[in-house]
């Protein structure tokens, strides 16, 4: 079996920067260790495998080491390559997962636009866990169903300086930790951090945004923004909050085509 694949930049305006992905185009399903395999060759943040059943494009996601129930970057690289390979005059796609359905990518020109959930969030206590872990008491500290972490910071320069310890962290009860602070060029800044995976600070996360924005929403009297995350790779995004749903609006970048030679 040879299998199209691409190499996909998301949240970037440039290459080598925000988020990189692999995307698989299927004949048909392979099985779950059949796409654990490839993802763990591929040995990308993502691979995002794409099959076409019945005029309807179905996707799952997975990192080298577990399949993702969300993946914002892996979508946007999704769509990217459906809307510029397989269905170039398209302006609206619906993409379908097994676990969360319908999800709606529109374009306009070069941005792309995912339609997701917005999460509830609870302020917590702060964690000493947390405090240790950063070194950095941060302002407030909220959570989603105790699976996401969300701290907030004074400022742009304390979010770039974190230097964050991930023995400590992932000692922390949530999968994953989101750190936020006002931006000095956008609106607000974040980083992201995995303490359980390989790859411990993510270089672009469209999934956070489902917290960060109706945090900012309330903190900045506003509902549409620009943000930044602050990994090394960093990464672009404009985002709203629009009839309960985020609006999460970024480009992308093609790097490389090829094919997987698979038996």
């Amino acid at each position: 079996m040879e299998i199209a694949t691409y190499h996909i930049d998301s949240f970037a305006d440039k290459l080598f920067s925000g988020n990189p992905a692999a995307i698989c185009i299927l004949p048909t399903w392979l099985t779950d260790k059949e796409l654990q395999q490839i993802a763990a060759e591929n040995n990308l943040p993502a691979t995002a495998f794409l099959v076409e059943e019945n005029n309807q494009f179905k996707t799952r996601w997975f990192t080298p080491e577990y399949e993702i129930d969300l993946c914002g970057h892996g979508l946007l690289a999704t769509a990217y390559v459906v809307f510029n390979e397989l269905k170039k005059s398209a302006d609206k796609i619906d993409l379908y997962h097994p676990k969360q359905g319908k999800l709606i990518v529109t374009r306009d020109k070069e941005w792309l636009t995912l339609d997701f959930p917005s999460k509830a969030i609870e302020p917590i206590a702060t964690p000493e866990l947390l405090i240790k872990g950063f070194n950095v008491i941060p302002q407030a500290v909220y959570q989603f169903e105790n699976e996401r972490c969300l701290a907030i910071f004074s400022s742009e320069h304390e979010i770039k300086s974190l230097k964050p310890d991930q023995q400590i962290l992932k000692q922390l009860p949530h999968r994953g930790v989101i750190v936020t602070a006002k931006g000095t060029e956008v609106d607000f800044v974040s980083r992201v951090f995995y303490p359980h995976k390989t790859m411990f600070e993510d270089a672009m996360t469209g999934s956070s945004y489902c917290l960060l924005v109706p945090y900012w929403v309330e903190q900045l009297n506003k509902t549409k923004f620009n943000a930044r995350q602050l990994s090394a790779r960093g990464g672009q995004v404009v985002c709203e909050y629009k009839d309960g749903r985020i609006m999460i609006s970024g480009q992308a970048i093609l790097f490389k085509r090829g094919t997987i030679f698979y038996s």
